[in-house]
Order: C-alpha cells, then structure tokens, then sequence
C-alpha cells in the first residue's frame, strides 16, 4: 500500500479526521466549523437550483404559451452561463480578498433573483424572457461554488483531501434530495394558490419554491458573517498564514510558481468535469418533457413523480459517496472516476429507445380544436379545463421512434445516480490534488466555468436535439461523447497525480 494510501482519511462521511495534529487546538476547531458552513454553502446552492427544476417547463408554459421545448433548453442554460461567467470572478476575488466577501454578495445577488423569480408572471408580454433573466441572475449568484471548493482545497490537508471533497459532493446530493422533495411537497398548494395583495404576489407551487431558497439565502448569509474565519494549511496539514491576509513579500514563500503545476493535467481535468456536468445537465433538463411525451404525465404528474425520483437519486447518491471514500482509498481516485464514467453510459445506453411500442400522440386533441383555430386566442395551459398529454404531434419523431418504457427511465436513473456522484467527487478531488498547495480560487473559478459552461451546452443541445430528432439520436450522441472522455482518461490516467507525488514529496 502506498504512502499516499495510507494517509487518506478513512473516517465516516461528514466527520473529521480527530487524528490530526492540532485537532486539540482552537484553529483545528474554527477550521472544520469554517469547513462546515462550506459543506452548508454547497448545500443551499443546490438545494436552490433543484427546488425549481422540476416545475421550469410547467411554470414556462404557464405564464407565456409561446414558449416552446427549446426555449426551455435556453432557460435551463441560463443558470449555468450565469455562473460560467460569475465563477472566475468570484475566484479571483477570493485570491486576494477575504472569501467572506464575495460570498455575502453573490448570496446576497442569489436572493433578490429568486424574488425576481417569484414575480415573472406579472408583466403583460415578454414572461418567458423575465424567467430566463431572473435564472441567469441566479446562475450568476451560484457563482460562489468556486469559493467555496478553493477554500475547502485549501484549508484541508493531502489526507483530508478526498474526505472533504466526497463530504461536499455528499451535502450537494443532500440538496438534490432536498429540492425536489420540497418542490414536490409544494405541488399540493396548486397552481392556484394563494394571492396575496399587499405585496401582489401570487403564492402557488411555482412561486413558493423560489421564496423559499431566497430564505435559505438569509440562513447562509448569517451563518458567513457570523462563523466563517479564514484558514489555510499545506498538504501536510501545517497551518500557514492565508494569501489573503498577508503582504506581498509573504506570497512566494514556501509557494510553487504557476509553471510548476502539471497544466495539461489541469486542463484534462477541466475537460473530463465538462464532460461529466454536460451529461448530467441533459439528465436533468430532459427528464421532464421526456417524461411527459413518454407517460402521459400531467404537468403537476411530472413535477411531483420526478422530483420524487430525483430525490430517491439524491439518497442513492449518500450512499455512493459513502463508498466512495472507502474505495478510493483502497484503490485511488483515477479508478473510481473511471468506473463511474462507464456506469455513466450504461445509463444512457439503456435509454435508447427499441421495441415496437409507440407513445401515445395528441392526435386527438388537435381535432377538437380544429374548429375554433380562427378565433383561438392564446391563453396559459393551466386555464384550459382540459389539459392535452401525450407525445405533441409537432415533434414528428413521435410517429416513428418507439417509446421508451417506465423501466428503462428508472434503470436508467438508478445508473446516472450512481455514476454521476462517483465522478463529481472525484474530479473535485483530483483536480485540487493536482493544484497543490498554492491558492485555488482562480482555477477553481475555471473549473467552475467549465461545468458552468457545460450546464449551458447541456440543456440547448438536448432540446434542440430531442425536439428535432428525438430520443434516439439525443442519447447515441451522449453515448459517444461519454465514450470519448474514457478515451481521454485512459489515454492521460499518468498524468492525474497528486502535485506532492509528482514533486517526490510523497511516494505513491
């Protein structure tokens, strides 16, 4: 076993490793409380970003009838450009400024676009347009997750490395849990709901999500200001002065040079977590129109069953991270990232659609509307007395590509639940590993804009794709792209070492 092994942290998910050094003293206690309202940043982030996930096509439809499948696809992108665009920022910001500071503003910016989300149905033309800036301002505001990871790259040593990476990729699918279970809870209060007039404000499943994150927003600002202090230690777990504090003659010491970071590593690293986050992001944004041209579902059907099903990926997902730290440390990193990317595309693979059953198509809803096209006047879904489902004739893929059946969406989802958690750990953990010791907050703010700029790929090109030319040719593009990055890992596995190990100061 090697020395890099036997130095991992193997304790439980979520705790820490008391064997440390000064896990006696107060900055060994004030560093893991820091480290923990990191752990609960991430948390929040994502529980903003699930919580309305499942209800963006239904609330899309809702407020503006000429919004389309593909329009969707640009709303979903939104958030992720916003954040392509916010990440390096707030990065660099956080180089050399203390991180408290570009977390309460990009927090402070993620709850008044979730307000703003709240209030997109109330201007008389152009809501989709309003939905599509309130998610990018949102994106924007989630640009704190590079802070977020340097900060934790930062302030933990070699050995606790991997453990806190797996535990923040833990309380992210806490969040995946968490959103939708809170949006699919929020279902019951209707599409109606509640209005209330002081504030003219139309309280229903769609709004409450959104004001419930921008309160979650005021918990993590508090929790910034009051507990976070700012903590830094080497890959050997010696406490060093933060960059951010100190004078430039203190920078260099004990620092390597930007040239001395492996930067072909670097940028495999980014290219694989881009790959990792585009398939995820077509995942996510597809499961509900796919869902409802495949099943028959109801709009408020699809918000409540996938947001279910998501949140059952999100318990799978604790349980894969749990494994996660135990396998990584009996057989490294590389090879965790590698099984979960063939799991990857096992899932989507099975995804495929075969057989020769065909889904249901709206062929009947279309005649009985045949009769008052001339004098149809557009109106939201949701005041119609009947709502259509099925397959929408206009998608002519419908007639000729055979349904893709209940059990293959699950199968496929308990794939996906298990290799996209595996491979987001890792590439967190890898890529910090590679860095080495020297601050984060910029490239960290890059490979957030990767995964960031792979969210805003992600979801054009699946609606764009599936609208056109359906199911089939969606998932075999995604087959081969997933297959492309395992050549890529198996090609560049040499490189993906630790900064320590390649630099002799420790021996793999």
């Amino acid at each position: 076993m090697s020395q890099l092994m036997d130095s991992e942290e193997n304790t439980p998910l979520l705790k820490d490793d008391s064997r440390s050094d000064d896990c006696q003293g107060d900055d060994y206690k004030s560093r893991w409380r820091s480290i923990r309202v990191m752990y609960f940043t991430m948390f929040l982030s994502s529980v903003g970003f699930t919580i309305v996930i499942t209800s963006l096509w239904p609330y899309l439809q809702k407020i503006d009838s000429t919004a389309n499948a593909s329009f969707l696809g640009w709303v979903v992108a939104a958030y992720s450009l916003g954040q392509m665009l916010a990440s390096p920022l707030f990065g660099l910001w956080s180089n050399y400024r203390p991180r408290r500071e570009p977390l309460v503003c990009s927090i402070c910016i993620n709850v008044f676009a979730n307000i703003y989300y709240s209030y997109v149905y109330l201007p008389s033309t152009e809501n989709k347009i309003h939905m599509l800036m309130a998610r990018a301002f949102v994106g924007f505001g989630a640009g704190n997750v590079a802070v977020v990871r340097s900060y934790v790259a930062g302030a933990t040593s070699l050995k606790e490395r991997t453990g806190a990476m797996a535990n923040m990729s833990a309380c992210q699918a806490l969040g995946f849990i968490l959103g939708p279970a809170l949006q699919a809870g929020l279902s019951f209060i209707g599409e109606q709901g509640l209005n209330v007039k002081i504030i003219n404000l139309q309280f229903n499943m769609y709004t409450a999500p959104a004001l419930l994150a921008a309160g979650f927003g005021v918990i993590n600002i508090l929790l910034v200001v009051l507990v976070l202090r700012e903590h830094r230690v080497d890959d050997s777990g010696r406490h060093i002065r933060s960059i951010n504090y100190v004078s430039e003659e203190h920078v260099d010491v004990s620092q390597e040079t930007v040239e001395d970071t492996d930067q072909i590593a670097v940028l495999t690293s980014n290219i694989l977590f881009f790959v990792i986050m585009f398939v995820f992001a077509v995942f996510e944004t597809i499961s509900t129109p796919l869902s409802m041209d495949m099943f028959a579902w109801t709009r408020k059907d699809a918000i409540l069953y996938n947001g279910l099903i998501i949140s059952l990926i999100g318990v799978e997902s604790i349980f894969v991270f749990i494994a996660v730290k135990m396998i990584s440390q009996r057989a490294g990193d590389r090879p965790v990232l590698l099984g979960g990317l063939i799991i990857i595309l096992c899932g989507f693979f099975i995804l495929l659609p075969w057989g020769n059953q065909y889904p249901n198509i709206q062929w009947a809803d279309l005649k009985n509307k045949t009769l008052s096209l001339e004098t149809f006047i557009p109106t939201p879904a949701s005041n119609s007395s009947f709502e259509p489902t099925g397959c929408p004739a206009e998608q002519t893929w419908c007639q000729y590509t055979p349904a893709i059946h209940l059990a293959q969406y699950i199968a496929s989802d308990v794939l996906i639940g298990v290799g996209y958690p595996a491979c987001n750990a890792m590439s967190y953990t890898l890529y910090s590993k590679v860095l080495g010791p020297k601050p984060q907050g910029m490239y960290m703010g890059w490979l957030t804009a990767s995964g960031s700029g792979a969210r805003t790929l992600g979801p054009v090109f699946v609606s764009q794709v599936y609208t056109i030319l359906g199911p089939r040719w969606a998932f075999s593009l995604i087959c081969v792209i997933v297959l492309g990055a395992i050549v890529l890992l198996g090609g560049l596995y040499h490189r993906l070492i630790a900064f320590s190990v390649r630099h002799g100061r420790i021996i793999e």
